[in-house]
């Protein structure tokens, strides 16, 4: 009977041990990355680790999700989010935030790795979204492909036709290479799928003398693909370093681990400060790095002397 007793009279100290072991966090976040590359997997490790910092001692839960590029599996997890009443959703890229947007008007959403959110919500970006932008100084990006191919006359653009943002960087580069060199032949390349990627590239490849490819998550989710129709045949030229990392000549790119920080800080501003997101307008990482690859650089026969000056190897 004694045995019983004690049983019964701990009982009650289990179960608020229990109770205290799954205590909801003080905050909620969903985290919907796009696609698992090395920029956005940075940005969403820099958002995670600048937010517990700025929070202190108090708690937060994230559940992060990776639409893997389908807007099906996308929609389902930021449903999901909503549901659960999350207090803030981060969006990794433009079809994150634009699938957030769309789906409550009510819970913060902040993004990151996104070009122009004027762009993609046709001007008037949704009182409860801010967040930080990936869009590098574009000037800087067409000096660059002079600056690795002085000769360059027929220049390729390569980007899918699904990324918007991509298609805005296109169209706004190729009016800062006319301003550098008037003649310049500008050759668009667009491709919907891995298929017409490596057909469409394959046919522009030896008629080519640079490519520039912009921050767009499909090339950088094929740049393998990339590499293999290029290597050692024409200079690819990066809009960020993972893609150059994979494919590319060099870039001047945003570390978007520390975009990713500055996500996070804005995050506390709206949580943990009260700041309402309509109140916090879009930021950018102004600082670009030079990298170039030395693998590509001896596919190409390009001598380590010509590599322009405040580039460093990856």
């Amino acid at each position: 009977m004694k045995k019983k007793l004690f049983l019964f009279a701990l009982f009650p100290l289990m179960v608020s041990s229990l109770t205290g072991c799954s205590k909801k966090a003080d905050f909620n976040i969903g985290i919907l990355q796009w696609v698992p590359i090395e920029a956005l997997t940075k940005a969403t490790n820099g958002f995670k680790k600048a937010f517990k910092e700025g929070i202190g001692s108090k708690t937060v839960s994230f559940e992060v999700k990776d639409a893997q590029g389908e807007s099906s599996a996308g929609s389902a997890a930021i449903n999901t989010f909503v549901s659960k009443g999350k207090d803030l959703i981060m969006g990794n890229a433009t079809p994150s935030v634009i699938l957030a947007a769309n789906a409550t008007t009510t819970i913060p959403v902040v993004g990151t790795s996104v070009t122009t959110y004027e762009g993609a919500f046709g001007g008037k970006i949704p009182s409860n979204v801010t967040g930080t932008s990936d869009l590098a100084d574009l000037a800087k990006q067409a000096k660059m492909i002079f600056d690795w191919v002085p000769d360059a006359s027929k220049i390729g653009i390569l980007y899918c036709t699904n990324e918007s943002n991509s298609q805005y960087q296109s169209e706004m580069i190729s009016k800062e290479i006319l301003k550098i060199k008037r003649d310049a032949d500008i050759q668009v390349i667009t491709f919907a799928d891995t298929n017409e990627l490596i057909l469409n590239l394959s046919a522009k490849v030896n008629s080519l003398d640079a490519l520039y490819i912009p921050t767009d998550n499909t090339c950088a989710d094929n740049a393998e693909s990339i590499n293999s129709i290029c290597s050692g045949k024409l200079p690819v030229i990066a809009g960020e370093e993972g893609i150059c990392r994979k494919c590319g000549l060099a870039t001047l790119s945003i570390d978007y681990y520390h975009l990713g920080e500055i996500t996070g800080e804005m995050a506390v501003e709206i949580l943990l400060n009260g700041k309402k997101p309509s109140e916090l307008p879009i930021r950018y990482d102004e600082d670009l790095t030079g990298y170039y690859n030395t693998d590509v650089l001896a596919a190409l026969g390009i001598s380590p002397s010509a590599i322009p000056e405040g580039y460093q190897a990856l």
